[in-house]
């Protein structure tokens, strides 16, 4: 049987919010790099092993603000690198929590990923925010877009390596604590869409 990193088994792991269940695909991978395979067609990232999502999130993380202070600079582009990060990353959970990373990981992506969010509508010159649902992929992107942001941002001049902190951030949403940028930015989104139903 194909392990993960040929180290952790994704037998037995379940997605307990059935909303995001065929969306998080557990299918391991031994090296998880699929070449351009799901740029074809819309949805077809939702068959690529969600590890090697991470890993992609990693390499491309964005900016804040729309200010390209803080970025993954070295990471950007560079797969390996990346890969490792993950790896190292996923060695660090299982230490700290004495589980199958993968498994941690599932569940904090399901616990960080926001059911709503806030779009703005345009009405007679004014704008109103407006509460919408998210859709099952964007939750998912959203999840590990704030994981990977939130340990960068930990991470930026600090002594201590990205996966560290990218460790950390997981294992706090997956305990549901407030110290993970992803759980602070779920609530804070939910709580703006609380307001604007």
């Amino acid at each position: 049987m194909i392990k993960a990193f040929n180290l952790w088994d994704t037998a037995g792991i379940t997605v307990d919010d059935p909303g995001l269940a065929g969306y998080i695909s557990l299918e391991p991978k031994l090296v998880p790099k699929t070449p351009a395979r799901y740029a074809q067609k819309r949805f077809y990232k939702s068959k690529m092993f969600i590890v090697e999502r991470l890993i992609n999130k990693l390499m491309v993380v964005g900016h804040k603000g729309r200010k390209h202070f803080k970025t993954s600079y070295h990471t950007t582009g560079k797969a390996h690198t990346a890969y490792t990060i993950v790896e190292r990353t996923f060695k660090l959970i299982e230490q700290r929590t004495k589980k199958n990373p993968l498994e941690v990981f599932v569940k904090a992506l399901v616990n960080a990923a926001p059911r709503e969010e806030i779009i703005t509508i345009e009405y007679g010159g004014a704008r109103y925010p407006k509460a919408v649902e998210c859709s099952p992929q964007r939750r998912i992107d959203i999840a590990l877009r704030y994981f990977v942001q939130g340990a960068y941002q930990k991470s930026f001049n600090a002594r201590k390596q990205i996966e560290d902190f990218l460790a950390e951030e997981i294992i706090a949403a997956y305990n549901l604590s407030n110290v993970s940028a992803a759980i602070a930015k779920k609530m804070e989104l939910e709580r703006q869409a609380d307001a604007s139903r």
